[in-house]
């Protein structure tokens, strides 16, 4: 009695849900193992590009301070 209750739902599960379930699976593994696409990877040579950018301006910036005021490090150290 108590195997009948469960022959249903178990034949439901196999017929609908784990097919679905599985090619959604190994779709998303399959976009994860191509890696970046081209608009991803445009953008992060954008980041890197910018992010260099922005080094420079520091180290700019650091040089300057430097000649301007050669203690700046030491004083924003104590605050």
């Amino acid at each position: 009695m108590d195997m009948d209750l469960l022959i249903a739902p178990i034949i439901i599960f196999m017929a609908l849900v784990a097919p679905i379930w599985l090619i959604l699976h190994y779709r998303s593994k399959r976009q994860v193992s191509q890696g970046l696409t081209e608009e991803e990877f445009t953008q992060l040579n954008d980041l890197i590009t910018k992010a260099d950018k922005m080094h420079h301006r520091i180290e700019t910036l650091e040089a300057i301070l430097d000649a301007e005021s050669p203690e700046w490090r030491t004083k924003h150290e104590r605050v």
